[in-house]
């Protein structure tokens, strides 16, 4: 099983950076800390802040049809690309 552990940080600091302004460091605003459990083929789940239960990621419908993933084999679950659409959205 493997995991894997991703932070982001948002902040004065991050948007600085390239923007040709100021480009010294600041502390960070907030920093997410979430970690990910691959559970094989497109299984993961993502362990995020402020959640009692892990969110289970996969593929569906038409992307499972594109990846050629066996529906008998991965249940379909909400696909990452279903994740950023809803939070563009929010």
């Amino acid at each position: 099983m493997e995991v894997a552990e991703r932070t982001a940080s948002t902040g004065a600091g991050a948007r600085a950076r390239g923007s040709g302004y100021d480009r010294s460091m600041t502390d960070p605003a907030y920093v997410s800390k979430v970690r990910i459990e691959r559970l094989g083929g497109p299984q993961r789940l993502a362990y995020l802040p402020a959640e009692s239960e892990p969110v289970a990621f996969g593929v569906h419908s038409e992307v499972a049809e594109h990846y050629g993933v066996d529906p008998d084999r991965f249940p379909p679950h909400a696909a990452t690309l279903d994740y950023v659409v809803a939070a563009a959205g929010g």
